[in-house]
């Protein structure tokens, strides 16, 4: 059995340990950084297509189309990267018909795509042209524009939102008069970001490129920080 000193000596042992384990903690935030930067590169897709009754007729008309196509870029043709000029695809398709006692009309039609990216932009109006010229169907938007160095810039913007959530836990701690320490845990946020529209959409038409606009690459982590 405990003396009665004993008795009251245990509750203030215990006051005074409690200060002691209060002294540790920690802090847990969020921090963002973002890179602005200007598209410098692009990836692009063309398509040269016929129709004719007869299949044979199809392809020819393909095949002359794709032959202007790489004349006309020929100056350029060493600047056109992973370039893809894929083989004729053939099918046919049935061709509506007024009076529904008539047995529908089939064709053929022939396409063919090319596929390729560039690193100049200003060869993108030139390019624009010459598939405007031949009539080849193509779809120009922002998804298809993206910077070189990409790898870098999100990199950079993650340094950012680390050294971001870095000032704001010694921001905290200083003004309850502690040190941010070491990092028990972070954790990052590689949701994806739709680039911002930096053009309306263009399809097969006169219209070029004037200019791509900025975007924007935001990187954000949540990190909890040791409170010395």
């Amino acid at each position: 059995m405990l003396s009665t000193a004993q008795r009251y000596l245990l509750p203030a042992a215990a006051v005074a340990i409690l200060p002691l384990s209060a002294m540790a903690g920690e802090v847990s935030l969020s921090g963002q950084a973002s890179v602005k930067y200007t598209p410098d590169s692009a990836r692009l897709q063309f398509t040269a297509s016929a129709e004719h009754n007869l299949p044979e007729t199809a392809t020819r008309l393909v095949n002359e189309q794709m032959e202007q196509w790489r004349d006309g870029i020929s100056d350029y043709r060493d600047q056109l990267h992973a370039y893809s000029d894929a083989s004729v695809n053939l099918y046919s398709r049935s061709v509506p018909v007024q009076d529904r006692s008539q047995e529908p009309e089939k064709v053929a039609v022939a396409s063919q795509t090319v596929t390729f990216t560039i690193d100049d932009l200003s060869l993108l109006n030139p390019i624009l042209e010459q598939a405007q010229t031949l009539g080849m169907d193509y779809n120009v938007g922002p998804h298809q524009f993206f910077h070189s160095d990409e790898s870098s810039l999100r990199k950079q913007a993650l340094a950012g939102a680390i050294a971001d959530a870095r000032a704001r836990c010694e921001f905290v701690a200083n003004e309850l008069d502690r040190q941010c320490g070491e990092v028990i845990n972070i954790n990052i946020d590689n949701g994806h970001q739709p680039p911002v529209p930096m053009m309306a959409e263009m399809r097969a038409s006169s219209a070029t490129v004037s200019a791509t606009g900025p975007r924007e690459l935001t990187a954000r982590v949540s990190a909890t920080f040791e409170l010395d």
